[in-house]
């Protein structure tokens, strides 16, 4: 260990002991961004980066549980990323179907998928289908990977799915029209029965959502941090949390 770690870790330790753990966020939604730019920063390849990236997570999930987090969101993978080239795409893909795999191979937390089905390759669809199912039971850590996620697309999925429940049911348009409410969509998200994220993270000095959890994040605290994802520390980490603390959250009132 060098003096630049220990200096690190000694400031990690001393907000991690003035964070209050209880006032903390409950539900954090993370975009997990620049891997790419941090392997061109390393002289490294984009799937060097990925891969990168993807090792990170466990460290992420380590932290959310000694600090009183229930669930996490990770983005992984956006429904815009399906026009990247081919020689890109191919291997991330691959490298998320590893780290779900990975994941649901500890034992430790429950994995969700949200996202569309219908982007996907067969094989990303079976590997997230049966990471569900294994961790079906597990209590503890709820965490969400999104996977051919779009905040548009779930909200058009959510209508969707809203109107064909009605259907099924005999309402006419009409009829709905007159009951429809915020409520009846949120009860067809992806995250359908669970809280908002309370926190959204975005690594890599990006000031904007790209369309991540639009409907859900209405009033969560957003915290952008310049490093990018593969260099992400405990103490970025713990610095969001403290950040979270200082501010009074009103909810639009």
């Amino acid at each position: 260990m060098n003096l630049r770690d220990l200096v690190y870790g000694l400031y990690s330790r001393r907000v991690e002991r003035k964070l209050d753990v209880a006032q903390g966020p409950k539900h954090i939604g993370v975009i997990l961004d620049g891997n790419r730019r941090w392997a061109k920063a390393a002289s490294s390849t984009a799937e060097q980066g990925h891969q990168a990236g993807a090792d990170k997570i466990s460290e992420l999930l380590g932290w959310c549980e000694e600090t009183g987090v229930e669930v996490v969101t990770l983005w992984l993978l956006s429904t815009d990323n399906f026009d990247r080239p081919s020689g890109e795409l191919v291997p991330l893909l691959g490298i998320i179907e590893d780290a779900v795999t990975g994941l649901a191979a500890t034992g430790r937390w429950r994995v969700h998928h949200v996202g569309t089905m219908d982007l996907l390759p067969d094989r990303t669809r079976a590997v997230l289908k049966e990471a569900e199912q294994a961790t079906h039971g597990i209590g503890g850590l709820l965490v969400n990977v999104a996977v051919g996620y779009g905040g548009r697309q779930e909200i058009a999925d959510a209508v969707r799915s809203l109107l064909y429940e009605h259907a099924g049911r005999g309402t006419s348009i009409e009829d709905l029209a007159e009951i429809l409410d915020v409520e009846h969509i949120s009860e067809h998200l992806y995250t359908r029965g669970q809280p908002d994220p309370d926190l959204v993270i975005r690594t890599s000095g990006e000031q904007r959502l790209s369309g991540f959890m639009l409907w859900q994040s209405a009033h969560s605290e957003y915290y952008f941090c310049e490093v990018f994802w593969p260099a992400f520390r405990k103490v970025d980490f713990l610095r969001a949390l403290r950040d979270y603390a200082a501010r009074h959250r009103r909810y639009g009132a």
